[in-house]
């Protein structure tokens, strides 16, 4: 049976988020840390190495371009996770909320083979990120750089990492009280259209979304530093986006 979307984006609204206890779980159950990891969009931290990872452009960025099989990424096991929280059933309730707009994924390609990325729930100004995958050094990484560039470009001002690890420790993320996350959290998704049932879900993640995702196109010299094409769908190279983290933080 899969989580009603509505009940889901309402229980986001509220700080609290779904998990199983491995990937064949029968049962899901609904979190809400004590503790909260955000990655403040004006404290990325781009080390030199990652920098040079990402001029060099050792692989292809895009968007939103096979969420299904990112998010089936993400929950294989792997040799330092043998099995995932990400059951059946999550992985339909966040199939449908891609398809009806809300869940969004960032795919780090070599050639034409998916080795990394991420995916997560946007609702209006905040981004909950739910995992992120890596096949390849550095590739959980490079995505995560190419999201910050997008969401900052979109207006985000929230970007969720619900538990603290060392990986995102050493990215910017910073631990907060649920008290002072909560309040970030009004601020970000109030504009959010949340109402009873599915057809209140017709807008979608909203404008900030709309516009951090979208697959843009264009020349990255044209008008400000953001125009036309802050996207990793688009043709902006490595090179930029490391001027553009390194200009906004």
């Amino acid at each position: 049976m899969m989580i009603d979307p509505a009940i889901l984006l309402q229980a986001y609204s509220i700080g609290v988020f779904p998990m199983a206890d491995d990937r064949d779980a029968a049962e899901v159950y609904w979190v809400e840390p004590k503790q909260r990891a955000i990655l403040p969009l004006d404290g990325f931290h781009l080390s030199r190495s990652l920098a040079k990872a990402i001029r060099r452009d050792p692989f292809r960025v895009t968007a939103n371009r096979a969420f299904p099989d990112l998010l089936a990424l993400c929950a294989q096991p792997a040799p330092d996770r043998p099995s995932t929280w990400i059951n059946h059933e999550i992985e339909s309730a966040y199939r449908h909320l891609h398809a009806i707009g809300y869940a969004h994924s960032v795919e780090v390609w070599e050639g034409e083979q998916l080795v990394g990325g991420l995916y997560g729930v946007a609702l209006g100004r905040a981004f909950f990120g739910e995992s992120m995958v890596s096949r390849r050094t550095d590739a959980s990484k490079v995505a995560l750089a190419w999201l910050v560039a997008r969401l900052r470009y979109g207006g985000f001002t929230l970007l969720d990492c619900q538990f603290m690890t060392d990986h995102l420790h050493s990215m910017g993320a910073v631990e907060i009280s649920q008290r002072d996350y909560l309040q970030l959290l009004g601020a970000a998704v109030g504009d959010a259209a949340l109402g009873a049932g599915v057809g209140a879900l017709g807008s979608g993640s909203g404008a900030a979304a709309e516009l951090a995702f979208a697959p843009l196109a264009g020349r990255a010299d044209a008008g400000s530093p953001f125009a036309p094409n802050v996207t990793v769908s688009g043709p902006l190279s490595g090179h930029a986006i490391v001027q553009l983290l390194t200009q906004m933080s």
